[in-house]
């Protein structure tokens, strides 16, 4: 069975945010089978930063459709949008 990776851009409600404790509640709402391998950080302006963890998870989940589903329901975060997707 092969694996996916995605990295996904991730933006907070404000740059008030703490971003740490964002990616703990971003590892929390993983659906099973997913994991993160790593966060970036991106300046975007005004002092926003955003978040982009790379997500792997298993080819046969149907894509990253319940990841993006789980970040977007996590407090504190206004939009998630997937950046690239490839193969392992």
């Amino acid at each position: 069975m092969s694996k996916v990776a995605a990295k996904i851009k991730v933006m907070p409600e404000s740059p008030e945010v703490d971003l740490d404790a964002l990616e703990e509640q971003l590892e929390d709402a993983l659906p099973e089978g997913a994991k993160i391998n790593g966060f970036e950080r991106d300046d975007v302006a005004f002092g926003l930063v955003a978040l982009l963890p790379t997500v792997i998870v298993p080819d046969d989940a149907g894509g990253t459709d319940a990841v993006e589903e789980a970040f977007a329901d996590v407090d504190a975060v206004e939009s998630v949008e997937v950046q690239s997707v490839g193969r392992l």
